[in-house]
């Protein structure tokens, strides 16, 4: 099996990755109460969460919406950041085979930095990106 294979996502491992994140998400400590805050309909945001990451790694799908917009609401600081990429580090970990996590990883990675710009410019300061870089 070729490199491109053995990292190739299918829309089953998106779906199951995300359910599982957002099950642990619930019940964090740090970022539970900032979703669980949001989020009314749990079935509905993990289905658009799928689709976005369904996008995203596969560029596949009928995602709509706009994710910076959606976070600029909240109030997310540094730390909120950190957690939400060491929870879903971890997660993608114990859930798929390492080349494979490691591309959920390092999207999330960066989709985290784009967020974190924008908001920081949106708010006209860069607070939120001292712990990021």
């Amino acid at each position: 099996m070729s490199l491109v294979e053995q990292s190739r996502v299918t829309e089953a491992e998106i779906s199951a990755l995300v359910e599982a994140f957002y099950a642990r998400v619930q019940d964090d400590a740090v970022i539970g109460p900032i979703f669980n805050e949001q989020v009314d309909d749990w079935p509905a945001h993990l289905k658009l969460l799928k689709s976005f990451w369904a996008a995203v790694l596969m560029g596949i799908g009928q995602f709509k919406g706009n994710p910076l917009e959606t976070h600029l609401k909240l109030k997310l600081e540094a730390e909120h950041f950190a957690r939400w990429l060491a929870l879903f580090a971890e997660t993608a970990r114990d859930m798929l085979p390492q080349k494979k996590a490691d591309v959920f990883i390092e999207k999330s990675q960066r989709i985290a930095k784009t967020f974190q710009r924008g908001i920081a410019a949106r708010q006209g300061g860069l607070g939120i990106l001292a712990a990021r870089g």
